[in-house]
């Protein structure tokens, strides 16, 4: 068919849809399909009947093979089925013959001595067969399935001398271990179990393999020579020897002694097993070994035992891992805080502690000196010197120790580039502990001197306010604030100091002092610290002075607020202690007042900064600024102002206030991308006002009338209420009036809100 064809052809369409009458099934086609097929090629089967055609048909089959091995000499599988056939006919010695024929060939087919043999053995010649196994195996010794066939057959006669003369002849090429472990289970057979043993010993003389001497004890000590057992395990281990590398090839017979020894329930023995061979080998090579012991103690041992084998299990894995990295100071902490308490173990078991390991561990430790100069990397590492100091400090009070090991920290640290104010602090507590006061001061003001750091004055102060040497601490105070003069924190802890001692005066000289300088990293701290202050103090002519010196220099909404919540407080009298009890509060003098006035004159200051702040031209060209800005005035009047005349103010007073009515509307306002964009924006009534007085009265009248809409409809509802419950026996046309004057109404007051939501 030609592609135009194709293309043009189509399906035809089934007009009728309808299940035809007789329906085929997926049986019926299956069958067809099957009766369809070709039928394949049978050879004729041939009738013999007589000699002369079983003669004509063999000669003409030999002739077959003949061909056939001629063409393919090397094809051992044509050898086979030719020798096959003739063993098939019953002429076994044509059969022989080409088997022969065929060892000619290729004398190293396995498979061609199989079958030779196999076709030996199914006519029964049994001689036959042990000569081609005997040639076989000769000439070809290293092959072990023609021994295993050889062994089999004459164990299958009974020939057991057979067998184990073939199996003598084996063990002479020294094959391998699946060979000897057949010879030993045909001798297990037949409880030979004295030959077995002789054979083992043929066997580990021949493989010296720790696994051979395990398996021969095991046989001893199933066999009930336990002496015997014995024996082996120690002939093996004077095999192997004492040195490291050597008993750690022997693992597994020093495992498989001492298991045995544990199933006889001798312990002591099975613990000296173990002992001996950790003692020669290093923890990380003999895990399993040291696993298998910790299992021992755990079910033979007593508490000591315990502890001791699983600090033995953890220092292997503590030292593997730092074999991978030396640097792993979590892995040090961990390995140094085992070995302490390893150490106060021994401590309260009365026996005598060793803090030479736990010594040992440290000195390791703090030998991974960090690389570069960062401190980050420090950080870890220089604990490590800490807790090697505190643990010859408490535990071994070796006093002197312990100053030298702070020393060294202290020597190794370079100081110019970075420092830790927790190593100077320690070594002078240290010091103050050895009741030697000058030494651990020539400390901090030697740390002071070389690296200052806040943390060394922070605790230097702290350990002169401890010792109450306020003068100390003062000049201190007075070194730390020359160092850092734009540290409130410290001006602010040393005006603290100044009134726990009571200097009034001199809190307001430090205080004064901090305000005047130029920079502070937290201002507003200091100046709440000096506010509270002197409010405690009762001057609020000298808090609202410092209120007023703050708004000079910032004029935030929270300093706004607060200034207006303290001209409301009420303010102790001064020298009024705030922990007095009931009785004495009641007897004391009455502080100060508010004054509301002043609070009001404080919001209005406020909203007239942040109105007038509105108007500037550089806020309203910036859109963020001015919209916080705004923002700002509208929290100050409803969050702050608005409550506070609601609690205070009078009618007058609201009536002013909601004359500002701070509100949002939508309204196009400038984009920060350009253009216009319709936002949620404050609105302020009085700024309206100003702007447009004739736009502002016209709303000022729209919602006067849609107020007073909303209460007329409200009570032309109340009135029909009323009729209807007066008027309940009037007639049906005066209940349509009402009714009407009712709706009336309704639409009213609808049409006054529609109107005035419009407006």
């Amino acid at each position: 068919m030609s592609g135009s064809a194709r293309q043009g052809f189509q399906a035809p369409r089934v007009k009728n849809r309808a299940p035809a009458a007789v329906q085929i099934t997926a049986e019926q086609l299956l069958r067809e399909a099957e009766g369809s097929q070709a039928v394949q090629f049978r050879a004729p089967k041939q009738r013999v009947e007589d000699y002369e055609e079983l003669n004509e048909y063999r000669g003409r089959k030999r002739k077959e093979f003949e061909e056939r091995i001629r063409r393919t000499r090397g094809k051992i599988r044509e050898w086979q089925s030719y020798a096959s056939w003739e063993a098939s006919q019953g002429e076994f010695d044509r059969s022989r013959s080409v088997y022969e024929r065929a060892l000619d060939v290729d004398s190293r087919d396995i498979s061609l001595w199989l079958s030779y043999t196999e076709m030996e053995l199914k006519a029964r010649n049994v001689q036959h067969a042990r000569n081609l196994f005997d040639r076989a195996v000769t000439f070809l010794p290293r092959i072990n399935q023609l021994w295993y066939k050889y062994v089999y057959l004459e164990e299958l006669l009974q020939n057991i001398p057979g067998a184990r003369q073939v199996f003598e002849r084996w063990m002479k090429w020294e094959p391998d271990d699946k060979a000897w472990q057949a010879y030993i289970k045909l001798e297990e057979r037949y409880n030979e179990l004295d030959r077995a043993s002789a054979i083992y010993e043929r066997w580990v003389a021949v493989r010296p393999e720790p696994r051979v001497w395990v398996k021969w004890g095991k046989f001893e000590e199933e066999r009930g020579k336990l002496d015997k057992a014995r024996e082996v395990f120690q002939m093996a281990l004077e095999f192997f020897g004492d040195e490291e590398e050597q008993v750690e090839k022997a693992q597994a017979v020093f495992s498989a002694f001492a298991k045995m020894e544990t199933r006889l329930k001798e312990y002591d023995r099975a613990r000296v097993i173990y002992k001996f061979a950790l003692s020669r080998v290093s923890r990380s090579k003999s895990t399993a070994l040291y696993a298998t012991y910790t299992k021992f103690e755990k079910q033979h041992g007593d508490r000591s035992g315990v502890e001791s084998t699983v600090l033995g299990k953890r220092r292997i894995q503590y030292e593997e891992e730092l074999s991978h990295d030396s640097r792993d100071y979590n892995t040090w902490f961990d390995y140094a805080r085992l070995e302490e308490d390893a150490f106060r173990g021994d401590l309260e078991d009365g026996s005598e502690p060793k803090p030479e390991k736990v010594r040992e561990v440290y000195e390791r430790a703090v030998a991974q000196v960090p690389p570069g100069g960062e401190k980050r990397h420090w950080r870890r590492y220089i604990f490590l010197w800490l807790d090697y100091a505190l643990f010859e400090e408490i535990e071994t009070e070796d006093i002197p120790r312990a100053r030298q090991i702070y020393k060294t920290a202290i020597d190794l640290v370079p100081h110019r580039q970075f420092t830790f104010a927790k190593l100077w602090i320690m070594l002078a507590r240290f010091e103050i502990r050895q009741m030697d006061l000058m030494a651990a001061r020539k400390v901090l003001g030697a740390a002071i001197g070389i690296c200052p750091k806040e943390a060394l004055f922070k605790g230097y102060i702290q350990l002169e306010l401890e010792l109450h040497e306020f003068d100390r601490a003062r000049t201190l105070y007075e070194k730390y604030l020359e160092f850092d003069p734009t540290n409130c924190s410290a001006w602010i802890k040393y005006a603290e100091l100044e009134i726990m001692l009571g200097d009034v005066d001199r809190v307001r000289a430090i205080f004064e002092l901090a305000t005047s300088q130029a920079a502070l990293d937290m201002p507003e701290l200091l100046w709440k610290s000096y506010i509270d202050f002197e409010f405690d103090e009762g001057e609020r002519d000298r808090t609202r002075a410092l209120y007023e010196r703050l708004l000079e220099k910032s004029k935030h909404l929270k300093i706004w607020l607060a200034y207006a919540r303290f001209e409301m407080a009420k303010m102790s009298a001064a020298g009024e202690d705030d922990d007095e009890g009931p009785e004495e509060a009641a007897t004391a003098a009455v502080g100060e007042e508010g004054d509301v006035e002043k609070a009001r004159v404080v919001y209005e200051r406020a909203y007239a900064y942040f109105k007038a702040d509105c108007q500037r031209t550089e806020v309203k060209d910036d859109l963020e600024t001015f919209r916080k800005v705004k923002a700002q005035r509208a929290e100050l009047v409803l969050t702050a102002w608005k409550p506070f005349e609601e609690e205070h103010g009078s009618a007058e007073t609201l009536q002013r206030l909601g004359q500002i009515n701070p509100h949002k509307e939508l309204a196009w306002e400038p984009s920060e991308f350009g253009g216009m964009e319709e936002v949620w924006a404050w609105k302020f009534d009085d700024d309206i006002q100003e702007e447009n007085p004739n736009a502002f009265k016209f709303l000022q009248m729209a919602r006067q009338w849609k107020m007073s809409s909303a209460a007329k409809g409200g009570a032309g509802q109340m009135d029909v209420e009323e009729d209807e419950k007066d008027d309940s026996d009037e007639d049906s046309d005066s209940d349509k009036e009402v009714g009407a004057s009712g709706e009336a109404r309704e639409s009213r007051s609808n049409g006054g809100s529609e109107s005035g939501s419009e407006t």
